[in-house]
């Protein structure tokens, strides 16, 4: 038992707190794109979809590749999760990048209202885990 208290909780407390670096770090990423002003026109060079199974229920989760043009004139190709499931290669899109670092663009519409929701509601998702997690270290460990 001592393994699950010292060992286990702790690697747990800190996958997840490398989760929310992670929703932090994309969402920032995502910001300075829409903000940037530059985009480009992007072709879509592979799609797919994963299927996760959480508590019996299909989640489906679509991935797209995309390759454009920055205005440096450099080829960029980058992938992205959660576009549109009806986006399929050959499809056009606009795209939003940064010029520093046109590999972390998105092609997603902007949204920073909701983006900035969905960061602070996971971020109090894995807090709220890692407070849980804590307390039964400190009451049971």
């Amino acid at each position: 038992m001592d393994f699950v208290f010292h060992i286990l909780f702790p690697l747990m407390i800190v996958g997840i707190i490398w989760a929310g670096y992670a929703i932090v770090r994309r969402t920032q990423e995502r910001r300075a794109a829409w903000e940037s002003g530059l985009t480009a026109e992007a072709r879509v060079t592979r799609a797919w979809a994963r299927t996760q199974m959480v508590n019996n229920v299909a989640r489906r989760i679509q991935y797209h590749e995309y390759d454009f043009t920055a205005a440096d004139g450099r080829a960029v190709r980058f992938e992205e999760a959660g576009g549109p499931a009806g986006r399929g290669v050959g499809d056009q899109t606009l795209v939003y990048y940064t010029q520093d670092r046109p590999e972390k663009a998105t092609a997603s519409e902007p949204r920073p209202g909701k983006d900035m929701a969905g960061a602070v509601f996971g971020l109090v998702f894995l807090g709220a885990g890692v407070i849980i997690l804590i307390k039964v270290i400190v009451q049971y460990g």
